[in-house]
């Protein structure tokens, strides 16, 4: 890839542009990013009742979609209750004098990130856009759509599916009978909102082993190769996170593996394009 200080064209100027240049263009998207934001974050101010409430503590209440799929699913298997989940029954507490405020702030903000997630890539392309030659762009066509999908994909699939097994498999966990979890509102929310983002951000696995196959730095024989590993990893992080049944670990494993081979895929297509040019400059 060409440097990114290549300046954009102005009147046919095809100067590259000097450090400070590129810091200032570099603090507009960052500012613009910031403001996207801050939208977000307003957005999740003024329906904070819903969004607390009913998304982010909708894992613990018996009612959430999730369980009542899953018990049809079992029903349907004709497995009786084995993938039944009914919520959670756990006292939770705020011990800090501000930790509620502290949770709220956190959460309308990640939320504000997550509501203008695209538009915040979209600045990023608009930085990097320059530093591409036409062919690149041409390659790239369409990547702010698939990177959008990926990621809204990836925090729907955190949340219905490994936040549910999660919570409820913390919430089981027990060393000993005689001691009651309760968990403090921040930790609740410090281990739900990272498996939400966090998946978001694992579906980009695809469009990552894209571009890092582009640059040479993996292949789809190497990822091949290490196929059995990646699925080793997947099914083990699987298995800990949910009830200890076949199907339950199934169901989270299935779209991660899914993920890994359309990686192997995006590589191989890389490589055969990369062919035909050296065929064609030869």
């Amino acid at each position: 890839m060409k440097s990114i200080f290549r300046k954009r064209l102005r009147a046919g100027s095809r100067d590259e542009m000097t450090f400070v240049e590129h810091l200032d263009e570099l603090r507009k998207h960052l500012f613009r990013s910031a403001l996207a934001i801050g939208v977000g974050a307003i957005i999740m101010v003024i329906y904070n009742n819903f969004i607390v409430k009913k998304v982010l503590m909708g894992p613990i209440h018996s009612d959430f979609i999730t369980y009542g799929y899953l018990c049809k699913i079992s029903q349907y298997l004709h497995l009786g209750d084995r993938l039944c989940m009914t919520g959670i029954k756990i006292r939770m507490q705020s011990n800090a004098v501000a930790g509620q405020f502290d949770v709220f702030f956190n959460i309308i903000l990640i939320g504000g990130f997550i509501l203008a997630f695209p538009y915040v890539f979209w600045q990023f392309w608009q930085f990097t856009k320059p530093a591409l030659t036409s062919k690149e762009l041409k390659n790239s066509r369409g990547v702010i759509f698939w990177v959008s999908i990926l990621f809204f994909t990836g925090v729907l699939f955190g949340y219905f599916v490994i936040a549910p097994y999660t919570i409820n498999f913390f919430a089981n966990f027990k060393i000993d009978d005689n001691i009651e979890n309760i968990w403090t509102i921040a930790s609740y929310f410090n281990t739900l909102v990272p498996l939400i983002l966090g998946a978001g951000l694992a579906f980009q696995l695809p469009l990552v082993m894209y571009f890092l196959a582009k640059v040479g730095v993996v292949s789809s024989a190497w990822l091949r190769k290490s196929r059995r590993y990646a699925i080793l990893i997947i099914v083990i992080v699987a298995g800990i996170i949910t009830p200890p049944d076949m199907l339950s670990q199934i169901i989270v494993s299935v779209p991660l593996i899914g993920l890994y081979e359309i990686s192997i895929l995006l590589a191989k297509r890389v490589e055969k394009q990369q062919k035909i040019e050296e065929a064609q400059w030869s």
